[in-house]
């Protein structure tokens, strides 16, 4: 069909009949999960399971207050995960609001306006200057248009668009105007795929599937020892009545049921001190996953770099007429200092404002990919009319015939070419941006031809000042920095060998990575330390590739193109000025744009995982203290150390306080100089730790209790002495736990003394010694409390050198 006959649009009934065939012009989206089932749903996971058992425990003993405490926990973590689940849907919503709502096209040869959402592929689009672009096009005619891409791209910059260049669903028309073939339409657009990978379901975090393998490990503990006590206590002809209290209370020190809790709230101080930093958290467990961060993909533009191209390097044969050239062929604006407008127009711009001149633009030829070069033409008097011209140097210099020797015209021979491709070559090894600048009276030939050369200015957008620190810091810490951006190879490399990224490794273009097979990225992924000349859409094979040998991996962006490997990535970091959409698919968003914040939530990350593994240790050692304790006694023949009341004390509030505060102890001295933690909570040396620590005060609390057994002390004072004993054994082993940091650890000090005023009050208050069958202790007691005590210490000293 010719293109006449191609803008007649598409006839009333074929448009009918494609519209059957294609659906309508819309983001479809997943019929969503009922909000109640959401929220139920919550209480699905394994540990919330256990903890609703321990409530039951806990309720079954009597202790109405503990139960009601430990279902507040359920409710806080069920609360938090429905939210989070809840606050994924916006991506969708953004994604939906992003859609233009009407659209004007051609059909039966007459122009029409319709609802977007009726368009359909083959449909003829017009568009003209400030329209939102309402599906993928192909441009069938182009005047001078111009859009704006930076939803997609997260690139705010003009692109000029010619016959046959695409169009994309939610771009801004800029400047021009043109008529376009629909091409795609609802998801099968940009758009349209985008909004199909956010809606897939999330990748659990590395703590998700560290918590809820150490759920499963606590509930088989909690089975087999409950199930084992119980016979055991039956065959020894206890009643039955009793025998099941016992188990019921084991089954509560077998699960630390604070443990969600502290875990909350560690996990909620960090996102709070993080936003103190600039970096907001938008997933509570993604916290942590910055600490087992192996790889940090970065973008280069304004997150390393300064995003504020800046002239560093220039070069005239006349410089008045090069600032002429540069105040005039300019669209930016400068507001208080801010460029509004292209990047590199607003640096050149600043640098030449001063230039006092100002004549009537009457035309303008945009730069696009294919000219590379920008032309205005002013009146400069009654009769005649001055070509300026600026673009990529080798095209301006091809397009000259004359160089302006400060007012003195000569031909441009060999001799003065070579020696300013020369000095382009010199700008360009120092990784410079050079801009060629040219001009001519306008005469019979073509706008853009037969130029006089005047001058180059080579620009480069600086690195950060604090970036090369920040990624020094990562290779300390053992993290991966590789840098993405779309700039040439060789100002990508210069920037990365400048800041330290590209030291052994390799630099390759997103064109290379587009030729190679998925099998032959995969085993050069680890080894590339820069991707350059790369399109948003090649971040989700970078990701995909990375993740697939192992790593963890923090991948930034800020346009909607970026969504998909932000969800995919690890942890997806969105800027804090990029598109709503890709900030919805993110789990932070870095509110400054800066590489140095994104280190320090990673050092933040690792604090966190720090204290979350400190807290295990404290309350997981106490419970396979109290199981071993009890197991213990039982195979012995003597008589429980602990009541039921007594257990939950120590489980819940003697544990409470001190586990708290482990949770915000300060960063150790060595956290950014040690590998990222990817193993377990419960690995081999933290589960050796604990099996030692509660051995240490099975066996110790045991012996104390045969002791004072043997020693005619009544059965109330032995279990009295075997129960503050235990108590000592926790708060001494918090202790143990403490970071080795330059922060003082004055909460957990106060909340040790504060556990241990609790105690006294339950030994020596008559009232409460009802409750807890306590009784008085002496001095003597006292003194074999304390110096038993202090072996949990002198054994966690010795367990260190041994690791050591």
């Amino acid at each position: 069909m010719e293109n006449k006959d191609i803008l007649k649009g598409l006839a009333g009934d074929e448009v009918l009949k494609r519209q059957k065939e294609y659906g309508p012009n819309k983001i479809e989206e997943k019929k969503p999960t009922p909000l109640i089932i959401l929220f139920l749903s919550q209480f699905l996971d394994i540990l919330i399971g256990l903890l609703l058992i321990a409530a039951a425990a806990a309720f079954a003993v009597g202790d109405v207050i503990d139960a009601g405490v430990i279902i507040l926990a359920v409710m806080l973590n069920v609360i938090m995960g429905f939210i989070q689940e809840y606050r994924s849907r916006k991506a969708m919503e953004s994604l939906k609001s992003l859609i233009s709502k009407t659209a004007i096209v051609r059909r039966d040869n007459k122009t029409q306006e319709i609802p977007s959402q009726d368009l359909t592929v083959g449909d003829i689009v017009i568009l003209d200057e400030g329209d939102k672009v309402p599906a993928d096009l192909k441009l069938i005619e182009s005047n001078r248009l111009t859009c704006d891409e930076s939803l997609l791209t997260g690139e705010s910059q003009a692109i000029s668009k010619e016959a046959d260049d695409k169009l994309y669903m939610d771009s801004n028309i800029l400047t021009g105007n043109g008529v376009g073939v629909v091409e795609h339409i609802g998801m099968g657009t940009e758009i349209g795929k985008i909004a199909k990978i956010v809606q897939e379901e999330d990748e659990d975090t590395p703590l998700k599937t560290k918590v809820g393998n150490l759920g499963k490990t606590l509930s088989l503990i909690a089975i087999v020892v409950c199930i084992a006590i119980f016979i055991l206590e039956l065959f020894k002809g206890i009643p039955l009545v009793e025998t099941f209290m016992t188990a019921v209370s084991l089954a509560v020190a077998a699960i630390p049921e604070g443990l969600p809790a502290v875990l909350t709230l560690t996990l909620a101080l960090g996102m709070s001190q993080m936003a103190k930093s600039d970096a907001i958290v938008r997933k509570l467990l993604s916290v942590e996953t910055l600490g087992s961060c192996t790889i940090i993909c970065s973008d280069k533009t304004g997150t390393l770099t300064e995003n504020r191209m800046t002239v560093v390097d220039t070069f005239y044969t006349n410089k008045q007429k090069t600032f002429e050239i540069g105040k005039l062929c300019n669209n930016a604006v400068i507001n208080e200092g801010e460029v509004i407008g292209d990047q590199t127009d607003g640096a050149i711009l600043k640098f030449c404002k001063d230039e006092n001149i100002d004549l009537e633009r009457i035309d303008e030829i945009p730069l696009d990919s294919n000219r590379k070069m920008m032309t205005t033409i002013h009146r400069l008097d009654g009769e005649n009319n001055v070509v300026f011209t600026k673009g990529a140097p080798e095209i301006i210099l091809d397009k000259c015939k004359h160089v302006d020797y400060d007012g003195t015209i000569k031909i441009l021979d060999a001799e003065i070419k070579e020696m300013i491709i020369k000095k382009i070559d010199e700008m360009s090894d120092n990784a410079l941006r050079v801009i060629g600048f040219a001009y001519k009276i306008q005469d019979e030939t073509e706008s853009e031809d037969n130029l006089i050369f005047t001058g180059l200015l080579g620009l480069i957008d600086p690195p950060k000042k604090d970036a090369k620190q920040a990624v020094n810091d990562c290779i300390n810490a053992r993290i991966k920095v590789k840098m993405i951006t779309g700039d040439y190879e060789k100002t990508a490399r210069a920037i990365a060998k400048n800041l330290g990224i590209l030291t052994t490794g390799r630099v390759i273009t997103g064109a290379e990575l587009e030729k190679i097979s998925l099998e032959e990225y995969y085993e050069i992924a680890d080894d590339i330390q820069v991707y350059a000349r790369v399109k948003p859409e090649h971040k989700m094979k970078i990701v995909e590739a990375l993740k697939n040998s192992g790593n963890v991996v923090a991948m930034t962006g800020d346009g909607v193109n970026d969504a998909p490997a932000l969800k995919k990535a690890s942890i997806g970091v969105a800027m804090g000025d990029g598109t709503d959409v890709a900030k919805e698919s993110a789990d932070m968003v870095v509110q400054n744009n800066d590489f140095t914040t994104i280190v320090k939530a990673v050092k933040e990350g690792r604090k966190i995982y720090d204290n979350i593994k400190r807290f295990v240790k404290f309350q997981v050692s106490t419970n396979v203290g109290a199981i071993l304790t009890i197991i213990g006694t039982s195979l012995l023949s003597l008589p429980l150390p602990f009541n039921p009341v007594q257990l939950l004390w120590l489980n819940i509030v003697m544990d409470g306080p001190p586990a708290q505060t482990l949770g915000v102890e300060g960063a150790e001295r060595d956290l950014m100089k040690r590998p990222p933690e990817t193993g377990d909570i419960l690995n081999r040396k933290t589960l050796m730790e604990i099996l030692i620590s509660g051995a240490v005060m099975a066996i110790g609390t045991i012996l104390v209790f045969a002791y004072e057994l043997g020693s005619k002390a009544s059965e109330s004072k032995a279990m009295t002495v075997a129960f503050t004993l235990f108590v000592v054994y926790q708060l001494f082993n918090a202790y143990n736990r403490k970071a080795d940091s330059d922060e003082s650890s004055k909460y957990l000090y106060l909340a040790i003394l504060l556990s241990f005023v609790l105690q006294l009050l339950i030994i020596y208050i008559p009232q409460l010694q009802i409750i807890f069958r306590t009784t008085s202790i002496d001095m003597v007691d006292w003194a074999i409390i304390i110096l038993v005590g202090l072996t949990i210490i002198i054994a966690d000293k010795l367990m260190k050198k041994v690791i050591k």
